[in-house]
């Protein structure tokens, strides 16, 4: 969640009973810092730090991370294990996000203490499998935690989860539509208005697909596409939109990154909301007729 996951929301999460996790995208490590140091003015409770393996200060941001003494770090887009040894002997919590079986039993082999199993029900950049799919057959090959995410809203999703093999979950459009999340009202009043059938894949052909609402810039893109435009050509349009959605609030021709749950979205609440009502209704799911726990 480039450019929302904030140290406003990543506390008031954190403070709500869950993990909240500030995005680091294409940060600097001095700016990193300046967040960490932020939400920790925020909230008393841990929170962790999602880094990206493409980012250029990668080197940097591992060292932020060390001496800060994170409490979780998550990574995505690129192989984990060149930097898991070197978070792990600070005592940081290692969750590398993978997308299939294979990359959860590397993700294992190289240390890693959970692995976050992310549908591509999710928003932003996906991989080829369903959550439904996805997270039984890691479970069954992993002997570490798996988290679930993608196409998870509230505790219907959460308990699917845990039926699957899950211990935990992770979300994220869900939270956007919180008060705390600090993107544009445009960005938050278009997930409102979403339907399930809104959350398209871009950027299949250029073999780097997202999940985004459909708008201008996501039917620009197909076109290229059709046409056989280059990767750059089409990147040189794409660059640059989800900071134009989230930060400007141009939906149209931004990268309004959302999972295909923006169709349960009804409303704009407080993180503390979203998090009590869905721990709520999870007690009532796995609770029997009699009141007494089914397990």
């Amino acid at each position: 969640m480039a450019w929302a996951s904030d140290p406003i929301l990543a506390a008031a999460v954190s403070n709500a009973g869950g993990m909240g996790m500030l995005a680091s995208g294409s940060m600097s490590a001095k700016d990193l810092s300046l967040e960490i140091e932020k939400t920790r003015t925020l909230t008393e409770r841990v929170f962790g730090v999602n880094v990206m393996m493409l980012s250029p200060y990668l080197d940097e941001i591992v060292d932020l991370l060390v001496q800060d003494k994170v409490h979780l770090v998550t990574l995505g887009a690129g192989n984990p294990g060149k930097v898991i040894d070197k978070l792990k002997s600070a005592g940081i919590l290692v969750a590398p996000v993978i997308a299939s079986v294979a990359m959860a039993r590397r993700a294992e082999s190289v240390g890693a203490d959970m692995v976050i199993a992310e549908g591509m029900e999710a928003g932003g950049h996906i991989g080829r499998i369903t959550t439904m799919a996805l997270i039984p057959q890691v479970a069954d090959v992993i002997q570490i935690p798996v988290v679930a995410a993608g196409g998870i809203a509230d505790a219907r999703g959460m308990a699917a989860a845990f039926c699957l093999g899950a211990e935990g979950v992770q979300m994220g459009t869900r939270f956007v539509c919180s008060v705390e999340c600090q993107v544009h009202n445009n960005y938050k009043e278009r997930l409102l208005r979403a339907s399930e059938l809104d959350a398209i894949i871009a950027g299949v052909g250029s073999g780097h697909p997202i999940r985004c609402l459909r708008n201008s810039l996501t039917r620009k893109i197909d076109a290229m596409e059709k046409r056989g435009a280059e990767f750059e050509e089409i990147e040189r349009i794409a660059v640059g939109g989800l900071r134009r959605a989230v930060k400007e609030g141009d939906v149209d021709n931004g990268s309004v990154m959302a999972g295909q749950i923006c169709g349960l979205l009804r409303e704009i609440v407080p993180v503390e909301t979203i998090i009590r009502s869905m721990m709520e209704e999870l007690t009532h799911i796995f609770l029997d007729h009699s009141g007494e726990s089914i397990s």
